[in-house]
Formats: structure tokens, C-alpha cells, sequence
């Protein structure tokens, strides 16, 4: 099984780009972040042509985000983090696919830092913290993928010493990733690939991608139940070469079946 996480920077905009990755790849779940799309704006019936069914969370013009399934439809499980009844922007949604529960995230930037949008994404960092710990609770397959906004460590950005003051990667980000993984969840990228600089994301500006000056900030996180089933993971780089791309490329994992239950035998 293919599991993938690509922030489209426009679903609309970008949609021939998405949707000749979705051929040529062949996921059979994605989760697409800044969609930057309203409900009634999702190209539904361009994503069912390509063989996928979709569930969606939008916002007009910002944020916005979307699972979508290979061949049969994604059940919605959530729509929204729990914790802040007032905050409308739509980051996250979760689904019911093939055995497994998906969370789909977008979390914030937090630019300028200090200041309030770096409040906010402090915030739903510990919104998220609550949450997973609530789906780890239940012992089941979880997959938390999306763009985290946030490089873990300094393998993880090129040349991190410019960084050190940026809302992706102050102490306080990092450390809320690492408190994260350490309620039990995989970092599948960085398991399979401990010592390589993988990069998910390249600046418009100052011919980044050709440079190969990126970030790692898409992450696709497993919990314990699904980690041994971690088979390989990589990021489709070529993607962010082409015409009218997304700044982002599209990571992915694949997951080897679930091995059976194994029986206990009777007290003699």
C-alpha cells in the first residue's frame, strides 16, 4: 500500500500537475494540503475521473486540505483539530481507508516569530500533541501525513545556520516534533533514510531547486502498530521540476500487508 503527502499550493492552479503525478505514481491514499479552494471549488469530478475518491476540508483562498483514495472512498472520521472551537481554519481532516485511520495536516507557518501567528501555530502544535495521543491510545493503524511546517533537525534544512530564528525551526517547533514522536510515533522518512538529506520543499527564489538549498518539512508519521509494516519511502523530486509545479514535491511510504493475529494457545 502507497501512501503519500503532497501540498499542492493550489489544487486549482496546479490541478494538470496533480493529477499527472496521481498516473504516474499511483498512491492509493494522498493527502493534499493548501488546496486554497472553497468547498464548492474542489475539482471532485476532475479527482473521480482519475480513479480517486476524496473527502475535502477548504477555505477560500488559504489552507485547505483533502484525502484521497484510490478506487473506493475515504470515510471521514474528523473534520478539524479538537481543542479550539473557534479557530476556522481548515488544516486538518481524517479518514477511515482500507484498515487505516489518516490524518491530514497543515500546520501553520508561524511567521513572523516571535508574535501572534507564531502563538497560533504553538498552539495547534499542542492541539496536535493532545489529539495523537488520543488516536495512539486506541492501538489501532494511524498514519499522521502532512506539511508540518517544521525541520526536525539539521539534517533536515540546507545550511540550518540561517534558520535558527525562523518560526520552522526555532527550539520550540522542533521540540514540540520530538515530543510528538515520542508518544511512539515514526518518522518513516528519516527511519528508512537516517543519514540522507531528503528535502520535500524548494523556494520560487533564488533558483533553489536547482541548487538543491531545501527543506524537509512534509513528514508522514506511523504509529506503533503500522511502523513494522514500513516497507520504503522516498520523496517523487522530479515532481518539483515540472511546468508550473508546486514548491513542495510529493513524499511517500509504502506499507508491506498486515501480518496476521497471532492465535494464543489454550492453558493446558
Amino acid at each position: 500500500m502507497k501512501i503519500a503527502t503532497f501540498n499542492v499550493n493550489g489544487v486549482n492552479g496546479r490541478l494538470p500537475v496533480l493529477l499527472r503525478w496521481l498516473e504516474e505514481a499511483r498512491p492509493d491514499v494522498v493527502c493534499l494540503q493548501e488546496l486554497k479552494a472553497a468547498d464548492i471549488r474542489f475539482p471532485v469530478h476532475a479527482i473521480e475521473q482519475a480513479g480517486y475518491g476524496a473527502i475535502w476540508h477548504g477555505q477560500k483562498s488559504w489552507n485547505g486540505v483533502a484525502i484521497l483514495a484510490r478506487g473506493r472512498e475515504p470515510i471521514e472520521t474528523r473534520r478539524g483539530l479538537p481543542g479550539e472551537a473557534e479557530d476556522t481554519q481548515a488544516r486538518y481532516i481524517e479518514a477511515a481507508v482500507d484498515g487505516l485511520l489518516i490524518g491530514c495536516l497543515y500546520l501553520p507557518n508561524g511567521n513572523p516569530a516571535p508574535g501572534p501567528k507564531f502563538d497560533y501555530k504553538r498552539r495547534w502544535f499542542a492541539r496536535l500533541l493532545a489529539h495523537a495521543a488520543e488516536l495512539r491510545a486506541l492501538d489501532v493503524p494511524v498514519v499522521l501525513a502532512g506539511d508540518y511546517n517544521v525541520m526536525p533537525t539539521e539534517l533536515d534544512v540546507y545550511k540550518p545556520e540561517r534558520w535558527v530564528d525562523d518560526a520552522l525551526f526555532r527550539p520550540e517547533v522542533r521540540e514540540a516534533f520530538h515530543t510528538l514522536t515520542a508518544q511512539g510515533w515514526t518518522d518513516a522518512l528519516r527511519a528508512l533514510h537516517p543519514d540522507e538529506r531528503l528535502y520535500t520543499f524548494w523556494d520560487y527564489f533564488r533558483r533553489a531547486f536547482e541548487r538543491d538549498a531545501g527543506l524537509r518539512l512534509d513528514h508522514l508519521l506511523l504509529s506503533p502498530t503500522l511502523a513494522p509494516r514500513l516497507v520504503a519511502a522516498g520523496v517523487d523530486r522530479a515532481v518539483r521540476g515540472w511546468d508550473k509545479a508546486s514548491d513542495h514535491a510529493p513524499a511517500w511510504i509504502e506499507l508491506g500487508p498486515a501480518r496476521p493475529a497471532r492465535r494464543r494457545k489454550p492453558k493446558a
